[in-house]
């Protein structure tokens, strides 16, 4: 069933129910009316008659009521039962009905129902007429409530059947208009194939629930064209990388092959090696951005302790020529207790670990995540900053700002343009692609880190280092002490 036609079944039983209960409501009303004013006008009648009879006889017969041509009355002795006077009508007939003391309303007699055809509305009036009590019994027809009863009768039959019809068709008209929009939205959306995700649904110019979900569907399209786009240049990126050093270790076999007795065999082989070391260093960078898109990157978090990770890999990265140092922040000393931090700091890490760098002593903070993810992260900046430096690169530790762990990496190279710094974190992006190729990276380091900390709950960012230089900036939540 379609969702014009439940519109339009629902808003017919509603309107039915509710047309329905306003008849009822209306019937009751007009029913309680009607009666209302037939006892007033019995009143009015029984007071009438007994004004008749206060000279001490009772004309004959009893007036006529000057309110309603069809009522009848009697006039009982206190017994009930013997009649006084009747109106024409009922002259020469027995008592129709007596009111026994204490009761509410008239009893009709048995062995009258003969004389009396259809329903009659009854009133008895009890009153003391020359010293002598008497009853005086007023009735009519009940030809007002026949004409309520018929006139509900053709509304119900002819009237609701026709309101519904033309309301049903109004709300099944007003509801398809609504609905074309919608229509045009789903033809639109079926012709949309994977292949092309430049076509949008048409929007309604008003500013309506229709309007709002053509609106969402094509920023919906919008995001799919754009997640299209970055994924087929991502193949295509990634099918060039695996080619080259593939098509590097062929080629230098054919070579060899063509002349067997004179090629440089052990030449051959360590550029095949070499060549095989980059493949599969790409290939592990594939898989751990596939693993990143399926938020695999994290299964199994524990307490990374940050200090000592910096330190491990200020002295694993290679940093030929390149001057490495380390420096952990303390946010709230003083200036006279910050230098003599550096100065202790510089001093032993002179005796203890390499003359070219300084490092602070203080207590260890800690990251919730995978130990080797974060060291992954940082050493893809810091190798970055290495291979763009002149002569040195700072590395610290800021736990300055409240329930945050930052760690810098600042380099004195040529720094990255602002507009390019949101972009050096796409896939294979190098901002000098021939010399990024050339000495063997795949542009995927800076992308890999920012879905490492992405999965860790926090960000990078990239800033202008002071005296020059790029700044990267780390942020991550801190582990509970």
């Amino acid at each position: 069933m379609t969702v014009r036609t439940r519109v339009t079944a629902v808003a017919g039983v509603a309107l039915t129910a509710a047309v329905a209960l306003g008849l009822v409501i209306m019937y009751l009303v007009q029913v309680g009316s009607a009666h209302r004013t037939a006892d007033d006008e019995l009143r009015t009648y029984a007071a009438q008659i007994e004004q008749s009879g206060q000279s001490g006889a009772w004309p004959s017969p009893l007036p006529a009521s000057p309110l309603d041509a069809r009522a009848q009355a009697q006039v009982l002795e206190g017994d009930g039962v013997h009649v006084l006077a009747a109106t024409r009508a009922l002259s020469g007939l027995p008592a129709l009905y007596a009111q026994p003391a204490g009761a509410a309303a008239p009893v009709r007699q048995a062995g009258t129902g003969a004389n009396l055809d259809g329903e009659v509305r009854v009133a008895g009036t009890r009153a003391v007429v020359d010293g002598h009590p008497v009853t005086i019994i007023t009735l009519t027809t009940s030809d007002a409530l026949n004409q309520i009863n018929e006139t509900f009768g053709r509304l119900l039959l002819v009237g609701v059947p026709v309101i519904l019809l033309l309301a049903c068709a109004t709300v099944w008209l007003v509801v398809g208009r609504a609905l074309r929009p919608v229509e045009r939205i789903r033809r639109t959306v079926t012709e949309i194939g994977a292949a092309d995700l430049s076509q949008r649904v048409p929007e309604p110019a008003a500013r309506d629930e229709i309007g709002e979900l053509a609106r969402t569907m094509n920023g919906m399209l919008a995001r799919l064209e754009d997640s299209a786009t970055r994924q087929r240049r991502f193949v295509a990126d990634a099918s060039h990388e695996l080619r080259t050093p593939l098509a590097a270790i062929r080629t230098a076999l054919e070579v060899g092959l063509a002349h067997p007795d004179r090629a440089p065999w052990v030449q051959i082989a360590q550029r095949a090696a070499r060549q095989s070391e980059r493949l599969e260093s790409l290939v592990q960078q594939l898989l751990l951005l596939a693993r990143s898109d399926d938020r695999l990157l994290v299964q199994t978090p524990s307490r990374v302790a940050i200090e000592p990770l910096l330190r491990e890999l200020r002295v694993s990265t290679p940093a030929s020529g390149i001057r490495i140092e380390f420096r952990e922040a303390a946010p709230q000393a003083s200036d006279a207790a910050s230098e003599a931090s550096d100065a202790a700091t510089e001093a032993s890490d002179a005796a203890s670990e390499a003359p070219d760098g300084a490092t602070t002593a203080g207590s260890d903070v800690y990251v919730l995540g995978d130990p080797e993810q974060l060291e992954r992260m940082v050493r893809n900046i810091l190798d970055n900053a290495v291979r763009h430096a002149r002569e040195r690169v700072k590395l610290s530790i800021d736990t300055s700002v409240p329930g945050t762990v930052r760690i810098e990496i600042a380099d004195d190279g040529p720094g990255i343009p602002a507009e390019e710094r949101e972009r050096v974190f796409g896939r294979f992006v190098r901002l000098d692609a021939s010399r990024e190729r050339g000495s063997g990276t795949t542009g995927l380091g800076l992308a890999i880190a920012q879905e490492i900390a992405a999965a860790h709950r926090g960000s990078i960012a990239i800033h202008e280092a002071p005296g020059g230089g790029a700044l990267v900036r780390i942020d991550l939540p801190r582990a509970a002490d």
